[in-house]
């Protein structure tokens, strides 16, 4: 079978569907919104999340999840982690049990404190796999070069997912951390609001550079406690991607934390985008599993601090410098 289902026509759903069109599947993109599906079958664009990107004919544009799975060899999973529980348990009846499932979303479920991985084991016995690194959706969609991982625990599926995505703009790494891929992919979301209030509080590139530094540690110790590799870290997933979405304005977290530095209420600056910002769910759950493994996790705390106790900015950075002095590295 050559169909791909993609699940979620955000931006980085859309994106990747037009990238395994123009190899050659058959992909079907299921859409959430039921007038943007409309929409998208009538102008081949996705006005809200990619526009000036057309949709290639051989993309199925379709609001019923059923005929978006039912074929499918693949099923490509690109809605928020905090969603993605109940979308794939409609789905799951209408999968052929061959399908291998693969996320491409960046997130850490609230309350369970899973990840899609973990959320899929509890569902299903389906092999698993994970597309994550430094991406940015409009980027990719202008075929400008981009390198990624793809994380799964059965090398063959591996070398066939590496085959299925990769092209000359968007290279794809094998990797078998299921686990160190998904919390560098998640967990650096939080991080990245951080670095949007250092740059929004015009705080210098000093501070951004510890912010990443220390930032990283933080991400590696809950990691490492969980599991996860440490090396995995280093990679793509982990410092590539942390260093992309702590950098650059097209980063809805980053962006976010710039607003917020700035005054404005966290429920106003959400009210204002169409998508998900992934990092603010992600904080409170990255604060639990922090007290969870008694994990010290410094950076997280103040932002969930900010984000849900209306901790004020600059307050949260001054505690952040004076707190007790300790080695860089613990033996």
């Amino acid at each position: 079978m050559s169909y791909i289902a993609v699940i979620g026509a955000g931006s980085w759903g859309t994106t990747l569907s037009r990238l395994l069109a123009e190899k050659g599947y058959d992909v079907s993109l299921w859409v959430y919104e039921n007038d943007l599906c409309g929409e998208m079958k009538v102008t081949r664009m996705n006005s809200a999340y990619l526009p000036g990107f057309p949709i290639p004919d051989n993309v199925v544009i379709t609001n019923d999840i059923k005929e978006a799975v039912d074929k499918a060899r693949y099923i490509l999973n690109v809605v928020p982690t905090q969603y993605a529980r109940t979308i794939m348990k409609n789905a799951l009846s209408h999968i052929n049990p061959d399908s291998v499932i693969i996320s491409a979303s960046k997130g850490i479920e609230q309350k369970s404190l899973l990840t899609f991985s973990a959320i899929m084991s509890e569902l299903t016995h389906h092999k698993v796999a994970v597309l994550s690194g430094p991406s940015f959706a409009q980027e990719v969609a202008k075929k400008l070069p981009t390198a990624v991982t793809l994380s799964t625990e059965d090398k063959p599926t591996a070398l066939l997912l590496q085959e299925i995505f990769n092209t000359h703009y968007f290279r794809v790494y094998a990797h078998n951390d299921i686990l160190g891929v998904e919390l560098g992919g998640a967990l650096k979301n939080v991080i990245a609001i951080a670095s949007g209030i250092s740059d929004g509080l015009a705080l210098g590139h000093n501070a951004r550079a510890a912010l990443l530094t220390r930032g990283l540690a933080e991400i590696v110790r809950l990691g490492v406690a969980m599991g996860a590799r440490e090396q995995t870290f280093s990679g793509l997933s982990g410092l590539g991607d942390l260093l992309l979405t702590c950098t650059a304005l097209l980063s809805r977290n980053y962006a976010l934390g710039t607003k917020l530095a700035k005054g404005m209420k966290l429920n106003d600056i959400l009210s204002q985008s169409k998508s998900v910002v992934e990092g603010v769910a992600t904080c409170e759950s990255a604060y639990e599993l922090s007290r969870k493994y008694e994990i010290q996790m410094p950076f997280v705390e103040q932002i969930y601090m900010v984000l849900y106790r209306d901790k004020d900015p600059g307050l949260a950075v001054a505690e952040l410098m004076n707190r007790a002095l300790k080695t860089e590295f613990h033996a």
